[in-house]
């Protein structure tokens, strides 16, 4: 088994176990981890193919190289855009799902 075979399998865990944790997994924070699991594989991925020119003498693709340090930005952005949506829904409902219900009601009458 080489390396290009290991990261390969690497990465299919890891998409696989995120696409697992986005499907069981109601609450909205770990929807996020989840996804940002997923994004983790496919950035393994990525480098495991830029890396495809470097076992035969050559040096390592670019392109690839670049959308993947381009990708890591975007993620980490996306990821604390989603985290600060999540904080606020919290703060203008006192809970972290869209459920039906109302949020409760405090005893002094405050929300």
């Amino acid at each position: 088994m080489n390396a290009a075979t290991l990261f390969g399998l690497c990465a299919a865990l890891l998409i696989g176990i995120g696409v697992y944790g986005l499907i069981v997994n109601p609450h909205p924070l770990r929807k996020i981890l989840a996804f940002n699991i997923i994004g983790s594989g496919v950035f393994l991925l990525f480098g495991a193919i830029a890396r495809r020119g470097a076992g035969a003498g050559f040096g390592g693709d670019p392109v690839p190289q670049a959308l993947l340090i381009t990708g890591i930005v975007v993620a980490f952005a996306a990821t604390a855009l989603a985290v600060a949506l999540l904080l606020r829904l919290f703060d203008a409902s006192g809970s972290v799902t869209l459920a039906n219900e109302p949020p409760p009601q405090h005893k002094d009458g405050l929300n």
